[in-house]
């Protein structure tokens, strides 16, 4: 991810009205009336947005745009971002910088830097608010999948008593390896589950990416609902592209937050889209669709 560039909100704001920041940047201070949310807002679904999607903006001004929309959270940000979300009412549901996606808690040699990391993170996590941290299973490279869970699980151990202590939870995140993450070990929800059973704390569960595990498994719903016990957040993204979630892709969205909803769902669902069109018209889009 390249290194994000800082605004004060006055310097944010002053640049908008100088109309010098793009059309995909802007606030709401030069939005087109299509770009304003309408209507009553549902709120019976917490939903985030994910930063790395939208890399033309600072954090503070997707904090700001977010807010705006009506949701409740920017995620997917290292710790010395999450200050910034709260002068905007925001959280970071999901916690992010612990360590790389491929190099992940299969592998031995990755524990010491993964382990010193999640605990840090859990701590300030907990300092802060934040209700989740994320971690990975890394790729296989040649290893057994049931060399690889055993190998998660001895890491995963010794973080998640400080987890449950605190009050905070960790997600591995379930990642397609047929077009996206090439070789990721997590790649299956079975797998998933199988080691959220093995650790046994409320405070490990599963970040189940829709976009993901319709390209890895399909049979979304059913899938969620039989597995609702293991999943502890969620992940929005059109297939395929990982563009807009709306009529452009397969999977049908409302529905599948309508049965998200109907299982009482207290937790997040983040987009994870990456705009074609104006970003901020989108994801007002997407948040509209996801308001069941």
């Amino acid at each position: 991810m390249s290194k994000e560039k800082h605004y004060s909100r006055r310097s944010v704001l002053q640049t908008v009205a100088a109309g010098v920041i793009g059309s995909s940047i802007v606030s709401d201070l030069s939005l087109g009336e299509e770009r304003q949310p309408s209507g009553k807002i549902n709120g019976n679904l917490k939903q985030s947005v994910c930063k790395w999607c939208y890399k033309d903006m600072s954090v503070e001004q997707l904090a700001h745009e977010a807010a705006r929309i009506g949701l409740k959270s920017v995620e997917l940000l290292a710790p010395d971002d999450w200050p910034v979300l709260k002068k905007y009412g925001l959280t970071c549901a999901m916690g992010s910088g612990a360590g790389p996606i491929e190099s992940g808690l299969n592998r031995k040699e990755n524990h010491e830097r993964w382990i010193h990391n999640l605990q840090r993170h859990i701590e300030l996590a907990a300092e802060m608010g934040i209700p989740s941290v994320i971690c990975f299973s890394g790729n296989r490279n040649g290893m057994s999948d049931e060399e690889g869970m055993e190998n998660c699980l001895i890491a995963i151990k010794q973080v998640v008593g400080l987890a449950e202590k605190k009050g905070v939870n960790v997600c591995m995140e379930l990642l397609n390896s047929k077009v996206n993450h090439k070789d990721y070990m997590c790649d299956h929800t079975a797998w998933g589950v199988k080691l959220v059973k093995q650790v046994g704390s409320p405070r490990f569960k599963l970040l189940y990416d829709i976009y993901h595990m319709q390209i890895m498994e399909g049979d979304v719903i059913r899938t969620i609902t039989e597995n609702w016990d293991y999943i502890a957040h969620f992940h929005t993204g059109g297939n395929p592209g990982r563009n807009e979630i709306d009529d452009t892709q397969e999977l049908n969205y409302k529905a599948i937050c309508n049965a998200i909803v109907e299982k009482g769902y207290g937790g997040y669902l983040a987009q994870e889209f990456i705009p074609k069109r104006d970003p901020m018209t989108s994801l007002t889009q997407a948040f509209r669709i996801c308001d069941v």
